[in-house]
């Protein structure tokens, strides 16, 4: 049986354009929970047609028909969220990096060691962020491997992809919550990805399926490992080229001040591999000898690659850009927690243009909301602080540049949050737009009343008060609607969350 979607659908392409089709078609194989096949423009009258051109009826088929403020899109991606940390939301607004992970995190953290506080705190927590459409997320847990492997069973067992690493940390942390040594760290690390690599099969689907959720590797930041960590986590790395890795990069000027103290150049060893040609230059290695930078001491150690994700990026120098690029790696723009602790506004516009993939992370509890529509909403205003401080700098944007030093555009805040959480993650063929051969992961949205929402002014009362626009076309009252999700949206509007063409979350699951 082939579950067929038919109404408004929205899909990114590109960092500048995406499709919003009125009237579309589109078909999700329950034995592989991928998208068939999709029909762009189908009129009411030429359902049947449709269908009978893939050999269907309407018989043969389950249909979702979606109403006029409804529509259909990929899922959010949120790459950088603190799963142990969802407890202390909207907690330590005072503080900034520093002072926040000592009076606020690791105290909540801590309490991870138990798997049964565990279990019942990650059983809440991953219902929020599917409730509020991220349909995959890179969590962080704690430094406990028990408590690390209860996340990742209870993410596989409601269905979410995921990647999910334990933190490893062997220094500058409080006594209470440490890791005894670089040993411990790699052994425990080593036996949370067997454990994630041994899971089942997602149920319901055919065999040889893709495992929803994956290892990652995961030092927390460069303060809390030693040298002989970093250097251990980087062999295990160059062991396995398919294992993600995840980290903290240019936060916080305080932070960025502490790690340089505690890895002078001279500390460091070559990178195992010399930095590619990037557009006819070649890179230039951190190394003994050359400008130290933060990203250069992962770089150092052989983490900095085409499937990491490095998360903030406020601060970072030239120098650091250069390597970020030649390796392939991507940025977690998180722009909650960048106001939220005083950060700083990373300069998402500039990354782009320089070639460099990012996407959007909640960073919770940093970030006071585990919803990729507050990032998208805090991007938006991050970019326009940026070019507010370039104009009062009389900084003009570079010639041929498309985003430096301006606001992001709709499309371009929907590509981070969809399409470009895939490719940080290293998963566009698979994720982050609808089309045939990618999985349905994707939401049903709706901006009516009936939502329950009162800061999105519903469709239908448009109509009801004769205020809807005529001259309008289809196409772009649809983007419209676009705009109004991404700005006043919250989950009331989320209706239903698919994964892999299963039914997961949303208000209307009742599972």
């Amino acid at each position: 049986m082939t579950t067929v979607f038919y109404g408004a659908l929205i899909t990114p392409t590109s960092l500048t354009e995406y499709r919003a089709l009125p009237h579309a078609l589109l078909a999700v194989s329950r034995d592989t929970g991928d998208i068939a096949w999709v029909e762009d423009d189908v009129p009411a009258g030429s359902l049947q047609d449709a269908l009978a051109r893939h050999g269907l009826t309407t018989e043969d088929v389950d249909i979702v028909e979606l109403k006029l403020g409804e529509f259909l899109m990929p899922g959010f991606i949120d790459t950088h969220i603190h799963a142990p940390q969802v407890p202390n939301i909207g907690s330590g607004q005072q503080y900034e990096l520093l002072d926040w992970l000592e009076h606020v995190t690791f105290p909540m953290e801590s309490r991870f060691s138990d798997p049964n506080f565990a279990r019942r705190a990650y059983t809440s927590v991953i219902k929020r962020t599917i409730d509020y459409g991220s349909t995959t997320c890179c969590y962080y847990g704690t430094l406990h491997l028990e408590g690390t492997t209860v996340l990742a069973d209870v993410i596989h067992a409601y269905g979410q992809r995921a990647f999910v690493g334990k933190c490893n940390m062997d220094r500058n942390s409080p006594k209470y919550y440490v890791e005894p040594s670089a040993d411990a760290s790699i052994a425990a690390t080593r036996a949370l990805i067997s454990h994630i690599r041994a899971l089942p099969p997602p149920a319901g689907l055919a065999p040889g399926t893709a495992p929803l959720v994956r290892p990652v590797l995961t030092p927390r930041f460069a303060i809390s490992c030693s040298h002989e960590l970093l250097g251990k986590l980087g062999q295990l790395a160059a062991a396995d080229p398919d294992l993600h890795i995840q980290t903290h990069v240019s936060e916080n000027a305080g932070e960025i001040a502490f790690t340089a103290e505690l890895f002078p150049p001279e500390s460091l060893p070559d990178p195992p591999r010399p930095l590619p040609t990037v557009n006819g230059a070649t890179g230039k290695s951190q190394g003994k000898k050359g400008k130290w930078t933060y990203a250069g001491v992962y770089d150092a150690f052989g983490l900095v690659r085409e499937n990491t994700i490095l998360a903030h990026a406020v601060h970072l120098e030239d120098e650091e850009v250069e390597i970020i690029k030649a390796r392939g790696a991507g940025i977690s723009h998180c722009p909650t927690s960048n106001f939220n602790l005083r950060s700083g506004c990373a300069r998402v516009g500039m990354l782009l243009d320089r070639g460099i993939k990012v996407s959007l992370g909640t960073d919770v509890s940093g970030g006071f909301s585990p919803s990729i529509l507050a990032a998208v909403q805090h991007a938006s205003m991050c970019s326009k602080v940026v070019a507010m401080d370039a104009a009062r700098a009389s900084r003009a944007p570079p010639p041929g540049s498309r985003f430096t030093d301006r606001q992001l555009p709709i499309a371009t805040l929907l590509y981070l949050a969809t399409l470009g959480g895939a490719e940080v993650c290293d998963l566009r063929p698979r994720v982050g737009a609808l089309a045939p051969g990618k999985a349905f992961d994707a939401l049903v949205v709706s901006v009516r009343s009936d939502a329950g929402n009162p800061a999105t002014w519903g469709v239908d009362m448009d109509l009801e008060l004769g205020v809807r626009d005529g001259g309008k076309s289809e196409e772009v009252e649809l983007e419209s609607f676009l705009e109004r999700f991404l700005f006043c949206g919250d989950d009331r509007n989320i209706r239903r969350v698919y994964v892999q063409g299963r039914f997961i979350g949303g208000k209307e699951f009742s599972g």
